[in-house]
């Protein structure tokens, strides 16, 4: 394959970068090439937001941006795509101008990604029509940390920009740059490391097919995704990745479809588009949702990736193993299915194949009877990892426990079913005295760890604690509503 430079939009013309490593970051670029130094770099990791920016692709006759974190986005991920930053909002946008009213800013490092997010809600909101509730503003801003202000006069901002007279940006320019990309070929670029000396490669295939054989034939790249999670392994353990292969191009990855009574999700659609399938079918998940990382991580992240990662704290994998999720895995034109229950091994361990991809995940509807709850614990409500997370679903004939599945994370060096607390509810009436005997069966399943986010008292007290929490919530007689178990509905 020919190699290609970088070709995206910014500030409404074409811009080519063919000299840049491949693990580059659309931060760093900004920031040392482009020289547009509004965009801050803060924790490096994609979590506090002051790198906000963003990322706008064609869809149809306009441009349907989304906010990504700059620092941990490599720069050839932008190829076909554009670009937008605090710099490029004119001065009499309303989210600037309510920032400054409100007093939204006082020691100003976060106020650019901040001003990004609010404009980006902003835009979204004014195009369809609608205003945010403050809860919806807060779950837009969840992915931007604020150390001074406590959030209130950024959430009366929030509010406020949206009493200003309508302000939607001129985008004619860039949907007729973004069409003109549309005619380049997939991204098959190459650029000199600096720290290696050595050439490294960045290959986004466009079709299924062509990924797999790509991923088949070169078993030692890493594929990439969101870079979410691989972004980390660039900026903070400088971990050589001299070939990876971007999944991102591949529109049949996105699809998601029912068929038969089961929900197929393609492994690359974003964590965003994916949850909110799965929270379609059970409104239970929604919380869990919103509380999955942060806007600018869901938006580019997928659930895939978060699978095929295998953290024992990662948020979706208890609540899919709950749910009886199988995994389709494909090697060159061979598929297989798996559960989700059996691809865990060990740490960071899984039955993926070298040169195997996985492209589907494939999820049961819900079932007459069934009752669900997904719960999670950290020392943040919002954008913060997981010290406990776990998916609880029981499915109830009458009064009786026909089925039971919990799975935990953090519980283990894997993501675990509790299989004799499933044993001790089966066949059991749902009552207090089964939910006793099942937290007693939970120190059979876990022996948990003490590390920085928890120690072993602390997450084995709790999952008894949720558990107590979900009986009460789904218990046959009486059930406690969500406005007794909601921060928000209580407030």
């Amino acid at each position: 394959m020919t190699t290609r430079p970088i070709r995206f939009v910014h500030r409404g013309a074409i811009v080519e970068v063919a000299d840049a490593p491949p693990t580059t970051s659309v931060l760093n670029w900004l920031r040392e090439s482009a020289r547009c130094t509004g965009t801050k770099e803060g924790c490096n990791e994609g979590d506090c937001g002051a790198c906000t920016v963003m990322v706008g692709e064609l869809a149809g006759d306009r441009v349907e941006w989304r906010t990504v974190n700059a620092c941990i986005q490599f720069l050839p991920t932008l190829d076909g795509k554009a670009l937008r930053t605090v710099e490029d909002l004119p001065a009499d946008h309303p989210a600037p101008q309510a920032m400054v009213a409100c007093h939204g800013s006082q020691c100003g490092f976060c106020t650019p990604g901040f001003v990004v997010s609010l404009a980006a809600s902003y835009e979204q909101h004014l195009a369809a029509g609608t205003s945010p509730t403050r809860r919806g503003l807060a779950d837009a801003l969840a992915g931007n940390l604020c150390r001074c202000t406590g959030y209130r006069p950024i959430l009366d901002a929030g509010e406020a920009m949206f009493q200003a007279p309508a302000c939607l940006p001129d985008t004619g320019a860039t949907v007729a740059a973004l069409r003109a990309l549309q005619g380049d070929p997939p991204l098959n670029y190459a650029a000199r490391n600096p720290a290696t000396g050595a050439t490294d490669t960045f290959d986004a295939p466009r079709t299924l097919d062509a990924l797999a054989a790509q991923v088949a034939a070169l078993p030692q790249a890493t594929i990439l995704a969101g870079s979410t999670d691989i972004g980390l392994w660039a900026n903070k353990q400088m971990r050589p990745m001299p070939a990876l292969i971007h999944v991102g191009a591949v529109a049949e990855l996105r699809h998601i479809r029912e068929a038969d009574g089961v929900l197929h999700i393609g492994a690359g659609a974003s964590l965003e588009s994916a949850w909110a399938a799965l929270a379609g079918h059970r409104p239970e998940l929604r919380e869990m949702g919103l509380r999955f990382a942060s806007p600018p991580v869901r938006h580019v992240g997928t659930l895939g990736g978060n699978l095929a990662n295998g953290s024992p704290i990662g948020d979706s994998a208890p609540v899919l193993m709950a749910l009886d999720a199988s995994l389709v895995l494909r090697h060159g034109d061979v598929e297989r299915r798996l559960p989700l229950d059996g691809f865990y091994l060990d740490y960071m361990k899984n039955q993926r194949h070298p040169g195997e991809l996985l492209v589907r995940i494939e999820v049961p509807l819900p079932a007459p009877g069934e009752r669900l709850r997904a719960y999670k614990l950290s020392k943040r409500f919002d954008c913060d990892i997981s010290a406990l997370a776990c998916g609880l679903r029981v499915t109830l004939d009458g009064d009786t426990v026909r089925e039971a599945r919990f799975a935990f994370g953090g519980m283990a060096a894997t993501v675990k079913r509790a299989r004799a607390t499933e044993t001790a509810v089966t066949g059991q009436p749902w009552t207090e005295a089964t939910l006793l005997a099942a937290q007693a069966a939970l120190s059979q399943d876990f022996q948990p760890l003490t590390d920085p986010r928890g120690s072993a008292g602390y997450r084995m007290r709790s999952v008894r604690a949720l558990l107590h929490r979900f009986w009460l919530e789904t218990r046959p007689h009486d059930p406690l509503p969500a406005s007794a178990t909601q921060v928000w509905s209580a407030a």
